[in-house]
């Protein structure tokens, strides 16, 4: 005689093998706009705002008879054929061929010297080299343009002591490597702590590894260290891109320094500027700035896309 044993009850009381119960649709939750929902008005307020009254001021021109009337795209036009702006951003983009990738590779020995080990004082060593990140960039290009002056500064004591005629760092000539120098004096500390950081999360297994190898320390580094730190790399060149075409603060400061070097167009944000504030040309100030905005993110992407590749 066989005695069947009765279906186990699940949890829920249904008996095994039924299906679960569905579950009921709940209207759709709006929680999450409550946490994003403050940075998002944030966002619109300081960003997107700006941005959009840019563009609407750059389809305007203010006339002599009648005020400002749309123009559609001839500010956009006139920027394009205008050799001030062009000069400017050649300006600028001869700065960055020049500036950023000196700065890099100063920024990338100095983290490799740290992260070495093997360097006397280190800490010390790394806090002298990022102080400058921390001095406001006014207060550099005052120290920086005062130190380079011929008559008053370090380069005019230079040459009373020695007797010798060093060139004006603050000439047309030599103005655009003397504010080169400044950036790079106030930022290699801030990418050399990238660089350090994306060192030192490493995994300390592949150093043993290499060192059981044979490997020497310039293997190691052109093998493992340098490849490991290839995205910080490329945002660490993006940030440098961005700051070369965002260059004003430098020119801007050093102009009553070195008048007849630094003109109202050296960069194109110094253009922007004294078009808006000094010539009162709003609209054509807001043209000239958002060529500049679609340029960077352009060079930006394309450089990115670079990175992402050789990374892959």
């Amino acid at each position: 005689m066989t005695v069947t044993s009765p279906p186990t009850a699940t949890p829920t009381g249904a008996p095994a093998g039924a299906r679960p119960p569905r579950p009921r649709r709940t209207g759709r939750s709006w929680k999450g706009w409550g946490f994003i929902g403050p940075f998002m008005i944030v966002f619109a307020l300081v960003f997107l705002a700006p941005i959009a009254y840019s563009i609407y001021l750059s389809l305007f021109r203010k006339q002599m008879i009648g005020g400002n009337s749309f123009v559609g795209l001839e500010n956009y036009q006139q920027a394009f054929s205008d050799p001030q702006f062009w000069s400017a951003v050649g300006r600028v983009a001869l700065f960055l061929v020049v500036q950023v990738p000196i700065m890099l590779a100063i920024a990338l020995i100095v983290a490799l010297a740290v992260d070495s080990g093997r360097l006397y004082g280190s800490n010390f060593f790394r806090i002298s080299i990022f102080l400058p990140y921390a001095v406001p960039a006014v207060v550099a290009t005052l120290m920086w343009g005062f130190m380079y002056g011929t008559r008053f500064g370090l380069v005019g004591n230079i040459n009373d002591a020695f007797g010798i005629d060093l060139p004006n760092p603050l000439s047309p000539d030599l103005v655009l490597a003397s504010i080169g120098n400044i950036v790079t004096w106030e930022f290699v500390g801030y990418n050399m702590l990238i660089f350090y950081a994306a060192l030192r999360v490493i995994p300390r297994d592949l150093y043993e590894a290499a060192e059981l190898d044979g490997a020497s320390q310039l293997r190691v580094i052109t093998a493992i260290k340098i490849p490991a730190i290839r995205g910080s790399l490329v945002v660490a060149t993006i940030f440098s891109i961005i700051g070369s075409f965002q260059l004003f603060n430098e020119p801007s400061i050093l102009k009553s320094l070195a008048p007849n070097a630094i003109t109202t167009y050296f960069t194109p944000n110094l253009y922007a500027y004294n078009l808006s504030f000094s010539g009162q040309q709003f609209n054509y100030s807001a043209t000239v700035a958002i060529i500049m905005g679609v340029l960077t993110m352009i060079v930006a992407y394309v450089v990115q896309l670079r990175g992402m590749k050789k990374e892959s």
